[in-house]
């Protein structure tokens, strides 16, 4: 009789996966060390750990398979944060901008390497290698800094997919570069069929998973929701697959039939952990694949063909980004993000090998594109980072010539999530339970405006129909609090039963934004200290009031005057919550009062122990000059100290009334974020010289 399962021995490739993941860990932990990006710390331990390295990890087919599911995750998630109206007014993009990026480069390659007398065949094959970029390190740099929803992340998006479209073509031509067949009528029998099985996709589903998603989501559960979620996902790539499209073009194409539903933002924030695994995976795999020993020998040809795959990728791309109407800064920028050689290269470089044709034509050629694909993807989260000063350059470059900019193709845009709110000074609220409803009311019939999230699909309904701004999701997560706007808001009331979410909540919206006045509501006054040291400003006991309501009732009964239990009340309130907020209450009632346009833009915002702000004068904090902020007045403790002079020093504890946008606070943000408790503290930059800092 057979084992179990469970009685067997250890599985083979748990050391292996151990010592992969073990590796991520260490590499992440060194790039915060050293603010290196944490992609290009993955490919490099991947080299390390890999079989022509180290060898702590041989099986490169399982970390392969990881790396594919890292790549579909990754694709769903971006599918996630645009919306089909969205990819409607890309299609110029996708097709005319990225037909024309792959087109020339296939061209520029053939050429010139039929001017070194390779073959037509090895030569076009090599255009298709060399005409794709990364769709995995790409998408996931431009994710990293908010940068998918701009003109420049909504070209470069549209050009690889386009590219991950072309692929299947590319595939059903290989056997023909070869001399081994593959006629016309089998590639258009192949696209057509991918285009009805993805047609057959969307239309039929886009009723469908929205519907799904809110029948699970009624049910609350958590783990039910992020199945539903993985299952779209993955069901809907192997299902356009079938049509022999790639697995990564169906993810997202499951990620945009859940971002037309209600709770995008929830299956984002579900997914995110699963991504941040497996993309980590993708990297390291890649890394693997590099034979350290092949480029120390052929280090110069290496970097050779490295810097001429660079410029003319990106000379082409830019290119065909103008060709679009895209300004020359954002084309320039579009260049320098698509300047690498693609993970889908490594599958098109097989699929060859198996009729063979190789890289360039060469025997080496297998290990000339994985050498010089790594060192690329090594180059490109620093290639990125230069898109906004290119973006600049190339602003006064036009203008300077008289030529105008309109932003690139479907107009201009700043980062962000596709469905987040657009509202900025508002007040989040979170629970639209009793509280949150009352709350809510006041804050409509004040002209206050704000957003809801809850985890409550029919609160949320009742919420909308109030004509509130809603968000489903746990707002304990960071996607759900982003898509709330929080960055750019101004109160964050935590009105819900669960203390430790909380907890959770209140730690993640401080870190996101500093400048944030949050008030928490809790069961007991135990529950103040450590939701104040989680980053509340405000903490409500419902114990406390409930002491404090039949302390009045008490009064009322004994003919007290009113005017007395009034005062009575307040001293309770006060020895029971001034011991332990200090002088927050005393910031937070300024914060509230006043709904002009200058009330919305003043803010009391505390300084943390341990935030760059603290110790350092306001002439040092530069907070006018860099910021646009002006600081009114620094309250310190019960005294209050008006219009201070740039030689005032903040110390911890202070809280600075300051007046400016939501931007403006925003860009301030890293000047009052407190380090994480074990961690070390973010220094600011500051000037050598500066003058006042209010």
């Amino acid at each position: 009789m057979p084992a179990p399962p469970l009685a067997a021995g250890p599985l083979p490739f748990v050391g292996e996966l151990a010592a992969l993941f073990a590796a991520g860990v260490v590499v992440a932990y060194l790039c915060y060390r050293v603010r290196l990006v944490p992609i290009a710390g993955f490919l490099l331990a991947g080299v390390v750990i890999g079989p022509e390295a180290l060898g702590l990890v041989r099986d490169v087919e399982l970390v392969a398979q990881l790396a594919e599911v890292g790549v579909i995750i990754l694709l769903f998630s971006i599918g996630v944060e645009f919306s089909l109206a969205q990819m409607a007014r890309l299609a110029r993009p996708i097709f005319l901008g990225g037909g024309l990026q792959v087109a020339l480069t296939i061209g520029a390659v053939t050429g010139g390497l039929l001017l070194l007398d390779v073959g037509v065949g090895p030569a076009v094959f090599t255009g298709f290698l060399v005409s794709l970029s990364s769709t995995a390190i790409v998408l996931k740099v431009l994710g990293e800094r908010a940068e998918t929803d701009t003109p420049v992340g909504r070209v470069v998006l549209a050009m690889i997919l386009f590219q991950d479209l072309v692929i299947v073509v590319m595939v059903l031509l290989i056997p023909a570069l070869a001399g081994e067949g593959g006629s016309a009528l089998d590639v258009a029998w192949a696209l057509g069929k991918a285009a009805l099985v993805i047609a057959a996709v969307l239309v039929g589903a886009r009723r469908v998973v929205p519907a799904l998603l809110e029948r699970v989501a009624e049910t609350r559960r958590t783990e039910l929701f992020l199945l539903a979620v993985a299952a779209v996902c993955l069901g809907t790539a192997w299902a356009v697959s079938l049509a022999g499209v790639s697995l990564a073009i169906g993810a997202f194409l499951a990620g945009l039939l859940v971002s037309e539903s209600d709770y995008a933002e929830h299956a984002l924030s579900e997914i995110l952990p699963l991504q941040t695994l497996f993309t980590a995976a993708f990297f390291l795999s890649v890394g693997m694949l590099l034979d350290p020993a092949f480029l120390w020998a052929n280090l110069g040809l290496v970097a050779a063909v490295a810097a001429v795959v660079l410029v003319a990728k990106a000379a082409v791309a830019a290119f065909s980004a103008r060709l679009l109407g895209s300004p020359l800064g954002v084309a320039l920028a579009v260049g320098l993000a698509l300047a690498q050689i693609g993970e889908f290269s490594f599958v098109l470089a097989l699929a060859g090998a198996d009729v063979g044709l190789l890289p360039g034509g060469v025997a080496s050629g297998d290990q000339i594109l994985i050498a010089v694909t790594v060192v690329l993807m090594l180059a490109t989260p620093g290639l990125v980072a230069l898109g906004p000063r290119l973006s600049a350059l190339g602003r006064r470059v036009e203008t300077a010539a008289g030529v105008g900019g309109a932003g690139g193709p479907n107009g201009g845009g700043g980062a962000g999530h596709g469905h987040g709110v657009d509202l900025q000074d508002h007040t989040v609220v979170v629970g639209y339970g009793l509280a949150g409803r009352r709350l809510a009311r006041v804050l409509g019939e004040s002209g206050i405006p704000y957003a809801v999230s809850d985890l409550n699909p029919r609160s949320l309904r009742e919420a909308h129909a109030d004509g509130a701004v809603t968000v489903y999701g746990d707002a304990s997560r960071e996607p759900i609090l982003r898509g709330l706007g929080v960055e750019r808001a101004k109160l964050l009331v935590v009105a819900i039963n669960d203390g430790d979410a909380t907890r959770r909540i209140t730690a993640v919206a401080r870190h996101l934004n500093p400048t944030l006045q949050i008030l928490a509501r809790t069961r007991f006054v135990a529950d103040v200290e450590p939701l104040t040291r989680a980053g509340a400003d405000v903490v409500v006991p419902e114990e406390m009031e409930t002491t404090v309501r039949l302390f009045t009732h008490v009064l009322g009964a004994y003919l007290v005057p009113r005017d007395e239990i009034e005062r009575q009340a307040a001293l309770v309130r006060q020895d029971d919550y001034g011991v332990l907020r200090g002088s927050i209450q005393e910031a937070h009632l300024m914060v509230l009062q006043g709904l002009d346009e200058e009330g919305l833009h003043t803010r009391a915002v505390a300084v943390r122990d341990g935030a760059p702000a603290a110790g350092r004068t306001l002439a040092e904090l530069r907070l006018r000059q860099d910021h646009g902020l002006t600081v009114m007045a620094v309250r310190r403790g019960r005294e209050t100290v008006g219009s201070p002079a740039g030689e005032f020093r903040v110390e911890p504890g202070d809280r600075l009334v300051m007046v400016g946008s939501a931007d403006q606070f925003a860009h301030s943000a890293d000047l009052f974020r407190a380090p994480p408790p074990d961690g070390p503290p973010r220094p600011a930059p500051l000037a050598a010289e500066g003058g006042a800092g209010a």
